[in-house]
């Protein structure tokens, strides 16, 4: 087991990325991917993905494992993530955990389990979503397990049959599952905070770099390897919004304007998901200085696990992230390939997923 994990949480845009690599080079590290979305081969522009070159020669981790026609699994991601860190601890470097998907860093870090799967089953219920709608296979959720229900956008039919999956081949239900606040190793856990008027300003320079690198045409090159067929890579941040824009279902303008507005919207989810976590510690990633923000976490994590709260700023504090009463102890539905808190909706009323890393 290594000494000790460090990760880098919060929303999209808020210079994750950036912060685990320039602590991978000060302490020895090194990175070991938690954006869902990164996972996949070929999503790179809308995901915000470093390329070899930008990575100053810090092994990368869990980039580029899988296809875009294949479903995310977080149980798998479970796996892969312990196996990378692991062996990071075992070559006496420290590993570092950097993304924005909540449910795939307490996959890595704590001890959750995932119920398993029966194929006949979802494909069943599968079956009765094409031909139901989500409404209908909801209201039976509602009825079998309130607290699943109440947790899952009546629209995402994914998490539903997940849901209801879940009921048939455990017996139990799907509620019963995201556990107390407990890690298994030794985790500094390092969230960037951001005033909300600049995140807003990242988000939509970002999304203008993306069309300006090419967006569009690695989305057009990934729909002809399948990418629609995925339940998970399709519904991607920005790659939802220009497969949409490719089918003819928009302009590309109106694109790029969901793209931010879905992207702003789901950035507030990170940050409602994050700041539910007791253990994480908060810093300021407003500014222009990224010395400081490095001399700030490089100072938490030689402070040691337990240090959460040393800074945290007031909950009233301008951009502060305001904590949710008894969040510390309530227990979040999770489902195996769901992302972390609820998927936001956008125009077309798919799931989207984070782009940050």
């Amino acid at each position: 087991m290594p000494e000790r994990v460090i990760a880098v949480v919060g929303p999209t845009a808020a210079g994750k990325s950036e912060l685990s690599l320039r602590l991978s080079l000060a302490l020895g590290g090194e990175v070991v991917n938690a954006d869902s979305m990164q996972l996949y081969r070929g999503m790179d522009i809308g995901t915000a993905k470093l390329g070899p070159e930008q990575r100053r020669g810090v092994p990368h981790h869990l980039l580029d494992i899988w296809d875009v026609r294949q479903a995310a699994s977080v149980a798998t991601y479970q796996r892969l993530a312990r196996e990378a860190i692991a062996g990071i601890g075992a070559r006496g470097r420290v590993p570092v955990l950097a993304g924005g998907s909540g449910l795939y860093v307490r996959a890595a870090l704590d001890n959750l389990e995932f119920p398993g799967t029966d194929p006949a089953v979802r494909d069943r219920l599968e079956a009765e979503l094409a031909a139901a709608g989500p409404g209908v296979l909801h209201a039976r959720l509602a009825s079998l397990d309130p607290v699943a229900a109440g947790a899952i956008l009546p629209s995402n039919g994914r998490r539903i049959v997940r849901a209801l999956e879940v009921l048939e081949v455990a017996g139990r239900p799907f509620a019963a599952v995201l556990p107390e606040y407990e890690s298994r190793y030794p985790v500094i856990q390092l969230g960037l905070r951001v005033d909300r008027a600049e995140l807003d300003r990242r988000i939509a320079e970002r999304t203008a770099r993306m069309w300006r690198e090419g967006f569009v045409d690695e989305v057009a090159t990934l729909e002809r390897a399948g990418l629609r067929e995925s339940w998970t890579a399709s519904r991607a941040l920005g790659y939802a919004q220009v497969l949409r824009f490719l089918a003819g279902e928009c302009s590309e303008d109106e694109a790029r304007a969901e793209t931010i507005l879905a992207t702003r919207r789901f950035a507030r989810r990170q940050e409602a998901w994050f700041r539910r976590d007791p253990r994480v510690i908060w810093l300021a990633a407003d500014g222009k200085d990224a010395g400081a923000l490095l001399d700030a976490a490089v100072a938490a994590c030689h402070a040691g696990p337990g240090a959460a709260g040393a800074q945290q700023p007031a909950p009233d504090a301008p951009g502060a992230p305001r904590p949710a009463p008894d969040a510390a102890r309530r227990p979040r539905p999770a489902a195996d390939g769901a992302d972390a808190p609820r998927p936001v909706q956008g125009a077309a009323g798919a799931p989207r997923h984070d782009l940050d890393g």
